[in-house]
């Protein structure tokens, strides 16, 4: 459908027409984001050969592609950050910031995604990824089934695909987490309703990115022209991997602090810069610290280590303090996609830069407003 109406006037015009949504009962003003007339949600079929488009920079992802349409993005799989354009980030972050607005105002939403149900596959442990999309759901109306695989019949021996097609079948939207790189873009294959990548081993993470970009643009204005310093594991961090990617559609620089052994992929450097976007490796916070807009930390994933005194030997060489944060500029912010083990003193908690608990939080505006477009209606 078309949403242009819904952007010049910040969304103005959706918050009318509530009698007619309720039945001719009196209702509070709300937001309408739904289907015009005639308009409908677009659903890959099962098994089928329709063109898909090859990541650019995974080589392990495909993403569905674009519909006609204001955005593009209703029914269809959001498997990586490679199918974004500009204005569809724009149209996402636009939508996430109204939303924001109305449940800060606590202004209803409930009836947006009534009668959907979201399936929530994680085949990982998650706290704020799986918490943040069941939120979303449920704050637009919708509800949630859960799936995981201690408690499911992956137990008994059933494939990825199996599992997904039988989700698909009760739910109008999957999420999905996998430890295995390249896995969800397979289990796309086997879903006729839009699927979403909630993490891939070390692959990607574009619902993250998604909301990083947000946070970067809510807490300080803009992205471009800015110097953003990843931090860590950047060798296993989907995030900084899907991330980095996303950036290359803004005028930005980039710098890299991680051990030895750790560093950004070549693949992610090689398309990063393929883009025309500047890349500097840096030895010491110290060091990138004074010119940095946007610290991104990161942990040290004790998970993709194969031993503990191999982990152990990296673990603790880049701590963020408040003692470090003397030599950041007073107008800049500290993210981080968490969980945090020992990379951010609680310290910086009260240090009004911190922004990663705002960072969590704004997750879930992102994911409401993906879900609300994904599934046609907004």
């Amino acid at each position: 459908m078309d949403c242009g109406f819904l952007l010049p006037d910040l969304y103005s015009k959706l918050l009318s027409d509530t009698n007619t949504r309720t039945g001719g009962h009196l209702a509070p003003p709300e937001l309408d984001l739904k289907l015009q007339a005639g308009a409908r949600c677009l659903s890959p079929n099962p098994f089928c050969s329709t063109a898909r488009h090859k990541s650019d920079s995974n080589p392990n992802l495909y993403g569905s592609p674009m519909t006609v349409g204001s955005h593009g993005l209703t029914g269809q799989h959001i498997l990586t950050v490679d199918m974004f354009s500009k204005d569809q980030l724009n149209d996402i972050f636009n939508l996430a910031q109204t939303l924001r607005i109305s449940v800060q105002k606590e202004r209803p939403l409930d009836h947006i995604l009534k009668g959907k149900v979201m399936a929530s596959v994680f085949y990982e442990v998650s706290t704020r990824t799986s918490c943040s999309f069941s939120a979303a759901m449920q704050r637009l109306g919708g509800r949630v089934i859960i799936m995981d695989e201690a408690s499911s019949s992956v137990k008994k021996g059933e494939t990825l695909e199996d599992s997904i097609a039988v989700m698909a079948g009760y739910a109008d939207v999957v999420v999905l987490r996998h430890p295995e790189p390249g896995a969800v873009s397979r289990a796309a294959n086997y879903c006729r309703k839009p699927l979403i990548n909630a993490g891939d081993g070390i692959g990607e993470h574009p619902t993250q990115a998604l909301l990083d970009v947000f946070t970067i643009r809510e807490e300080i204005g803009t992205v471009n022209g800015l110097t953003i310093t990843m931090v860590g594991d950047l060798k296993h961090g989907r995030t900084v991997h899907s991330l980095a990617r996303l950036l290359t559609l803004y005028n930005v620089q980039i710098r890299y602090v991680s051990p030895q052994g750790l560093s950004m992929p070549s693949h992610i450097v090689q398309f990063v810069g393929s883009k025309g976007i500047s890349q500097e490796k840096f030895d010491s916070l110290e060091e990138a610290l004074p010119e940095t807009d946007v610290l991104y930390m990161t942990r040290i994933q004790r998970e993709r280590f194969s031993s503990q005194e191999e982990y152990e030997s990296v673990c603790g060489l880049f701590v963020m303090t408040p003692q470090l944060m003397t030599w950041a500029k007073r107008r800049m912010v500290v993210m981080h996609p968490l969980p945090r083990v020992s990379e951010i003193s609680p310290e910086l908690d009260s240090d009004p830069r911190a922004a990663y608990f705002r960072q969590a939080e704004c997750g879930m505006y992102v994911r409401m407003a993906l879900l609300a477009m994904v599934l046609g209606k907004c």
